[in-house]
């Protein structure tokens, strides 16, 4: 179950997002970002190696706030061969330098993912250690079964990270399952997918 530290990071999470959003190609704002944290949660890494949190943000440096899913794999050491991946490294209070991923590009992170869509793993609290995330979900398409009906058990299929999710929203139509992630807008509790699998 996820353990986490009531401690400092430098430069901050929000920092590191904040410098790397403006580089995506699906980045809706103009200069740098001014996040707040509206949701998400956690998973486990089986080998306690690799911390995972799927962060859903907002934007409010203009205008009307733009929402972005940020997932983002924390490692101790450096991940060979995934530099376009790293938003940078950072200074733990409690375990040391970290190195901070794009969840997409790490293979831990694939793997827990696909553990989620096929049922294999529970999602975490986003804030609270030693603590489920009941409002996770994993949604499927009309006449598709749990794990092997999807094909994510076999590992077959992609998992695509939505980046600009919606309140509401599921996956795309050619989607055969997705997950589901809260958080709150303008106060008010929403849900919407965040990763999709097809």
């Amino acid at each position: 179950m996820s353990e986490i530290f009531a401690t400092t990071m430098d430069p901050t999470k929000h920092q590191l997002i904040a410098a790397w959003l403006p580089r995506q190609e699906w980045f809706a704002g103009e200069g740098e970002a001014v996040l707040e944290t509206l949701g998400g949660f956690r998973l486990d890494d089986p080998a306690g190696a690799v911390g995972m949190e799927f962060i859903v943000v907002a934007d409010t440096a203009a205008g009307e706030p733009a929402i972005y899913h940020v997932p983002l794999a924390y490692r101790g050491a450096e991940l060979p061969g995934a530099e376009a991946w790293l938003l940078g490294t950072s200074d733990h209070g409690v375990l040391g330098t970290r190195w901070i991923y794009d969840g997409e590009g790490d293979p831990v992170w694939q793997a827990q993912v696909r553990a989620l869509l096929a049922g294999d793993v529970a999602a975490q609290h986003q804030n609270d250690s030693h603590t489920l995330e009941p409002l996770v979900g994993v949604d499927r398409a009309a006449g598709q079964g749990a794990g092997e009906g999807t094909g994510v058990a076999a590992g077959n299929g992609k998992i695509t990270v939505i980046r600009r999710p919606v309140a509401g929203g599921a996956g795309s139509s050619g989607a055969a399952a997705w997950v589901t992630s809260p958080w709150t807008e303008a106060g008010v509790p929403v849900r919407g997918a965040v990763i999709e699998f097809s």
